[in-house]
């Protein structure tokens, strides 16, 4: 859109946008009036009911895995059954406040959004939209929020403790503490909670009067001028919303800020007992202060740095800040020229902070999430038609919820198959499309997907290594879902073409170690979810397309689930497998 210049275009930019932006905040605020405290009610009585119901089972499980397992040493066991009763009584309670407090907030703020995305670009039939959206949808949003609550609480929950309870492995060792180092780090702990909740609140008070105004200035900035987030016509429409909202923003940082201080204080603890010394313990607890006083410097775009001291707390970086100093003694007496050579070599280097249009780039985790099930569902339709996977398979998952050769098997082979496509495209990141790659700079910055990515390029590059041709592609994909894969001698009558057993062994590690990776992705409430919707999707179709002869018993499951909205499915097949980020994605091609 055309940006308006000089002063009195922006004048006019702004009184014409005011009308626009009031109808739009009062036709959302009367639809979260009216909508709001029945989605609210859902998902507090929901949750509530489903924690709470469940929680003496939780609370005798939890015990009983935690005696059982031998991934806990008798020392950590026996502190973990002393301290274990405070946070599960306390379960309930943050259960009930947490269902509350999300709920109004879904409640509130969901029709609210709706009615501002109504108007934005591609959407046809904007005045039926902005009366329409956050409506039911609202209501079914909320729903879904207690059925992955419920999914957690059954399925994921008991799915953990099953891990956490299996046999270990020859070469792990349990995990314990040493009682001689707990006085120290526990009275580092006393000392350094009260320390940093005071002083990390205090830098996060001090600051919130200047993150209040500079966002302020910033965002109506950007609002008359048409820049930064504005930019765009659909973003224009919540500009207003975001000026409004930004006090609730501040204190909720405010409020983030003393909740995290608690951590800091933990931590410092914890580093008291890592590096054994009462000393790194308290360096962490002043170094935790300069650290955040430096984030929200960097934040709000004030001083480099940050004018509190920020002392070493790891005995490695004491050691290697001496041995720095010693070697610029020695070059300061032996070498004058040389000095201010290694002056120059060690002066910080300011680096230009990231603008909004470099960070939009970033993709965001819906869209990984999105290609994810994209890729499963079009490698889905293959299996099924090649019989690798059957109906008997898809009506397990469905009546029992868990099936390995689908919701691990599947997903494992959709992994793997980008991560031969990357290495034989010689891509420095994961291609996951042709017109898109995944790289350090674009994936979404989520700690969760960061502890994905790294795994994922490490094996990339060993496939890369391995050479992987096109038979040996197409024998993976069977080997993959119908073989144990443990041992190189699995696949002797299998077909692959190669013999070399070194290889097949490296094959069969990438495989095991990509399926503990899905197992770890299904434990996450929406993947069950949507899998599931994915598993249903899948098998109408292949009996409408009469691939396979389905039970009578599950398809009239299927199709109640999909009647009553708990599996909806869309036109093209998948339901809440394709969502809107896909444009974004451009046309997956994973097949």
């Amino acid at each position: 859109m055309q940006v308006p210049v000089g002063f009195l275009g922006k004048l006019w930019s702004f009184v014409s946008f005011l009308p626009f932006f009031i109808l739009l905040l009062l036709l959302g605020s009367v639809k979260a009036v009216l909508i709001g405290p029945i989605a609210a009610a859902i998902v507090f009585f929901g949750n509530s009911a489903v924690i709470i119901g469940l929680w003496p089972a939780h609370f005798i499980w939890t015990y009983y895995c935690v005696l059982k397992t031998e991934r806990i040493g008798l020392v950590l066991k026996i502190l973990t059954g002393i301290l274990l009763p405070l946070p599960l009584l306390l379960l309930p309670i943050l259960a009930i406040v947490g269902s509350l407090l999300g709920g109004i907030g879904y409640g509130a703020f969901v029709p609210l959004m709706a009615t501002f995305e109504a108007v934005g670009e591609g959407v046809t039939d904007k005045l039926a939209h902005c009366f329409m959206d956050g409506t039911v949808g609202t209501i079914a949003g909320a729903s879904t929020v207690v059925c992955d609550v419920i999914d957690f609480c059954f399925h994921s929950y008991f799915s953990f403790m099953d891990d956490l309870i299996e046999k270990m492995g020859d070469d792990e060792t349990p995990l314990d503490i040493k009682l001689s180092y707990l006085p120290r780090s526990t009275l580092v702990a006393f000392i350094a909670i009260p320390v940093d909740v005071l002083m990390i609140s205090a830098v996060a008070l001090w600051k919130s009067p200047c993150m209040l105004l500079k966002g302020w200035q910033r965002l109506c900035e950007d609002l008359v001028g048409r820049e930064g987030p504005f930019l765009e016509t659909v973003c224009v429409p919540f500009a207003g919303l975001a000026i409004i909202l930004w006090p609730l923003a501040v204190i909720g940082g405010v409020i983030a800020s003393f909740f995290s201080s608690f951590l800091f204080g933990f931590r410092a603890g914890l580093i008291a007992y890592q590096e054994a010394s009462f000393q790194m313990g308290l360096a962490y607890m002043i170094s935790a202060v300069a650290i955040f006083d430096e984030y929200t410097n960097d934040l709000l775009y004030l001083r480099e740095g940050s004018c509190l001291p920020r002392p070493k707390y790891r005995k490695a970086d004491v050691r290697k800040c001496e041995i720095n100093q010693n070697k610029e003694k020695y070059n300061a007496t032996a070498e004058p020229a040389e000095r201010q050579h290694v002056h120059h070599k060690h002066r910080r280097v300011l680096h230009q902070s990231k603008t909004f249009m470099q960070t939009i780039q970033r993709l965001r985790p819906i869209q990984i999430w999105d290609w994810f099930f994209r890729s499963c569902e079009l490698n889905g339709r293959i299996l099924l038609s090649e019989g690798l996977i059957t109906a008997g398979d898809m009506e397990e998952y469905i009546i029992k919820g868990k099936g390995k050769k689908l919701s691990i098997k599947l997903p494992a082979w959709c992994i793997l198959q980008c991560l031969i496509r990357s290495a034989k495209s010689d891509s420095p990141g994961l291609l996951i499309s042709d017109n898109v790659e995944v790289t350090n700079f674009n994936w979404p910055k989520d700690k969760v997907f960061d502890w994905m990515l790294g795994p994922l390029l490490v094996i990339k590059e060993q496939m890369k290594k391995l050479d992987i041709s096109e038979d040996e592609e197409m024998c993976l994909r069977k080997l993959i879902m119908t073989n144990k894969n443990e041992k190189p001698s699995d696949w002797d009558d299998s077909g692959f073409p190669s013999d070399d057993n070194i290889k097949r062994g490296q094959l069969q590690a990438i495989i095991r170690r990509l399926q503990g990776i899905v197992a770890n992705m299904s434990l996450v409430p929406s993947f069950r979810r949507r899998f599931s919707n994915l598993v249903k999707a899948l098998y109408l179709e292949a009996i409408e397309a009469g691939a396979i002869d389905g039970s009578r018993e599950v398809k009239r499951r299927v199709k109640a689930d999909i009647a009553s909205g708990s599996g909806k499915v869309g036109e093209k097949g998948t339901a809440d497998v394709a969502g809107s980020s896909n444009d974004a994605l451009g046309n997956i091609d994973m097949v």
